[in-house]
């Protein structure tokens, strides 16, 4: 019996100690959620370059532009967007102002717009991995620029850009395990906010095998671990401070490891 009580008292502590570890995470996180047992985590070995911010417009342009991705460090100072960016600041500025939300698929058929209070309380949660990316609602990009304009204009872009284009925002919130699959478009760059984004990549030359319906989560289950070594994509996760540029028509899908707030800027 004294063994058993003990017993007790020692999983009433480990899971006291659990919910404390979350929840000092889940602040330090903006308030979003910290997830620490996504069925998926980071990637054993990250293969994209990282590039502190002593890196020069003509390196970047000569070794990364048109060639291959790279994650950027410390080339933008964006702490005060971020703490705009806190799940408090946000319900209370935007919460009764709508979002437009897309199913996370590649083609992303189905657009649904909800007031963004509504989408974080009833709708912002983690992803099912029997649910398919066609029916699972996503909020990234279509953003109205003149309700989120006073968010956007404190956001500090990465400093490079490529002749003859010009950077579109797209802003997104989404839970643990969410993300799009496999699709490509022109160059571009991701910076996340809060949370932490896994990046899987494939050069133009090289299509991914996958069901454009299907979740990135569910790709990580269904093909991920049956690929030999030469198929595996280019990956890497990144994280608060981190920027990822992609190169034009790279396939790319994502995976939210915890809930996430992020940015992306479009070169067109």
């Amino acid at each position: 019996m004294a063994l058993v009580t003990v017993f007790l008292l020692l999983l009433q502590l480990l899971s006291a100690l659990a919910l404390k570890e979350e929840m000092e995470c889940t602040e330090n996180n903006g308030g979003w959620l910290w997830n620490n047992y996504s069925p998926v985590q980071e990637e054993e070995s990250c293969t994209v370059e990282r590039r502190d911010g002593s890196i020069t417009y003509s390196e970047f342009i000569e070794q990364y532009a048109y060639r291959r991705p790279v994650i950027l460090q410390g080339i933008t100072d964006n702490s005060a967007f971020r703490t705009l960016c806190r799940k408090d600041h946000l319900l209370k500025t935007y919460g009764d102002h709508l979002v437009r939300l897309s199913t996370a698929n590649t083609y992303s058929y189905e657009k649904v717009d909800v007031p963004f209070q509504e989408y974080v309380e009833h709708l912002l949660r983690p992803q099912d991995l029997k649910t398919l990316g066609c029916d699972t609602l996503y909020f990234f990009g279509d953003n109205n620029f003149t309700e989120w304009g006073s968010l956007f204009q404190k956001y500090i872009p990465p400093p490079f850009k490529l002749p003859g284009t010009t950077g579109a925002y797209s802003f997104g919130v989404a839970g643990s395990g969410t993300g799009v699959p496999f699709h490509w478009h022109g160059p571009g760059y991701s910076e996340v906010i809060y949370g932490r984004k896994r990046w899987l990549l494939y050069p133009p030359d090289k299509t991914p095998e996958f069901n454009p319906n299907s979740t990135t989560l569910s790709w990580m289950f269904d093909v991920y671990p049956f690929l030999p070594a030469e198929e595996r994509p280019i990956e890497c996760t990144i994280r608060p401070g981190e920027v990822l540029y992609f190169p034009d028509r790279w396939w790319h899908a994502t995976l939210n490891l915890d809930t996430s707030v992020f940015i992306s800027t479009f070169l067109g």
